[in-house]
């Protein structure tokens, strides 16, 4: 067999999409043969997708399966190490070139040299593209060529380097795909195991999840829909989880749906379009760099849903209460605000980034219970559940990772609720038991019959304080 005849595998993971993907194109510029593949195999991660996330995964395949046929192609699917996967298919269909997405995830990375060095043995080239950074993490360095730990210089350095003047994105052609003449066995996609069983009683848990929509299709209507709707008040409206202003892309590229120069491309059309678009498309521009940010902090800090970026907060006291997590979890709280995310989280898979907020420092510092313990809760039950940002995100609002807020930041989730959900709407909206009276005079709200705190704030307060003061001397006493 000629070396031009030989196929070339192209090997999905966390980069379901056909457009402005590096791989697709570098796949398709061989002009061989191209088979799709993907492979279930969760332990090549750092840890295991939660439910939310499989649910997820699982139409997110599909609606690339269903894009790929549109091509004359298909998603060849299988399950184990991907290792042997990969060197059974290439076997069987004599092809010599792999091509994937980088994860950046450390423990992935590592496997990747392995699988490189594995699949040389068998004259097979593997073929690693970056589809989902503007910058690959790691590369971006201080003047002393040190990794950057504070957010505001990295995104200055990334604004320098000219990654976020994205002129134009990468489209597909339409014509059909050159395809195998013989396709390689291939499990259905329900045969992985992806989607969740129905509870006990037969409902369906995530029914709740029916405003998103996975998939490259999905992620362009969403995108679409944003910056008709949500851009033009997004600088301001982006705290406010009564408005629906926030954009909801971030399932989406954490599924690699969509590539953030595709987000950019769209937004910067926008603001030529309408220049008073200008300070809000800035701001969803910082909102994708601090991704990148956390991708780097990652790249530092390879444990980080498990260490402490910094290691003063080793010898931090935590409280050990499981009954104080449960009712966190169930969003029995007795803070309108803190019960509705939690409950919107529940029901739905996502929950507003200013009420993640509010929730993450009322586990930690309310309550004082660890934050890997909240961080894995999110990485359960979120649909943009991602490897940096949930821990990175929730490592800053411990005060403990990088460029973090102080741990004496201390939100009062009941002055939250009155600045950002005013009228009680987002709280009416996921808590049965909070009943909303507004005052038609002076526009204020007030809770009737709602469960008791349970704790008080200034007591909460307080407790928190005198944790973090005791920290250096418990981390001493190790």
């Amino acid at each position: 067999m000629a070396l031009s005849e030989h196929p070339v595998i192209l090997w999905f993971r966390f980069d379901l999409r056909l457009n402005d993907h590096a791989g697709v194109v570098a796949a398709l510029a061989t002009k061989r043969p191209v088979c799709p593949v993907y492979i279930w195999d969760d332990g090549q991660y750092a840890r295991p997708l939660g439910a939310t996330s499989r649910w997820w995964l699982h139409q997110s395949l599909h609606s690339l399966d269903e894009e790929l046929r549109g091509l004359g192609s298909r998603l060849i699917v299988d399950r184990g190490p991907s290792h042997m996967v990969l060197a059974d298919i290439c076997q069987k269909t004599s092809a010599k070139t792999v091509i994937c997405s980088r994860t950046f995830e450390p423990k992935t990375e590592e496997r990747d040299c392995e699988l490189e060095n594995a699949l040389a043995d068998i004259s097979v080239a593997l073929e690693r593209h970056n589809t989902a950074f503007f910058t690959e993490p790691g590369t971006i360095k201080t003047k002393e060529g040190k990794p950057y730990r504070v957010y505001t210089p990295f995104f200055r350095a990334v604004d320098a380097a000219g990654v976020l003047n994205v002129d134009s994105f990468r489209t597909l052609s339409t014509h059909p795909w050159p395809v195998l003449a013989q396709w390689p066995k291939s499990l259905a996609i329900e045969d992985l195991g992806l989607k969740p069983e129905k509870t006990s009683s037969g409902s369906d848990w995530t029914e709740g999840f029916a405003a998103f929509s996975p998939g490259e299709s999905g992620a362009r209507k969403a995108l679409r829909r944003f910056v008709s709707h949500g851009l033009p008040d997004y600088e301001d409206g982006r705290d406010r989880p009564d408005m629906d202003i926030t954009s909801r892309l971030s399932p989406h590229l954490r599924f690699g749906e969509i590539s953030p120069r595709r987000i950019l491309a769209d937004v910067d059309d926008a603001v030529c379009e309408a220049p008073r678009l200008a300070a809000p498309a800035e701001k969803l521009r910082k909102e994708l760099v601090w991704r990148e940010f956390n991708y780097n902090i990652l790249h530092q800090q390879p444990q980080l849903h498990e260490r402490n970026f910094r290691d003063d907060f080793d010898g931090f006291p935590w409280r050990d209460s499981d009954g104080d997590f449960t009712a966190w979890t169930r969003g029995e709280t007795g803070y309108p605000l803190v019960d509705a995310g939690m409950k919107e989280l529940w029901r739905t898979g996502f929950m507003h980034n200013r009420v993640r907020m509010v929730c993450a420092s009322f586990l930690v510092k309310h309550l004082l219970i660890d934050w890997r313990r909240g961080e894995q809760w999110f990485w359960d039950c979120l649909v943009d559940a991602d490897p940096a940002n949930n821990p990175g995100n929730w490592q800053w609002v411990a005060g403990c990772g990088a460029d973090a807020a102080p741990y004496f930041r201390i939100f009062n989730p009941t002055t939250q609720a009155d600045k950002f959900d005013p009228k009680g709407i987002y709280r009416h909206r996921h808590v049965s038991g909070y009943d909303r009276v507004v005052d038609l005079f002076d526009n204020s709200t007030k809770d009737v019959t709602y469960p008791q705190p349970i704790v008080d704030h200034a007591h909460a307060r307080d407790r928190a304080l005198d944790a973090y003061r005791r920290r250096d001397s418990n981390d001493d006493s190790d």
